[in-house]
């Protein structure tokens, strides 16, 4: 499987128990959740380098979503 691929779906993983963990959904709700956001739109477009961040930083970006209702990139 290429490298890529195997790094989308460990973050994707993390992002769904995440979701679990804090919001205490269910792994189904919590699946929903990742696959139908723009944050997993931009985590599988390759162009975007977002694959390559911490599962943690992409979860922020997600809660984001998840609050405001857009992607809004931090920046340090």
């Amino acid at each position: 499987m290429e490298i890529k691929k195997v790094l989308i779906e460990g973050i994707v993983q993390d992002l769904i128990t995440y979701l679990c963990d804090d919001k205490n959904i269910s792994i189904h709700e919590s699946m929903s959740i990742v696959y139908n956001s723009i944050v997993y739109t931009k985590l599988c477009d390759e162009d975007t380098g977002l694959y390559r961040e911490s599962a943690s930083y992409v979860y922020e970006l997600l809660k984001d979503v998840i609050q405001e209702g857009c992607l809004n990139q931090k920046e340090v």
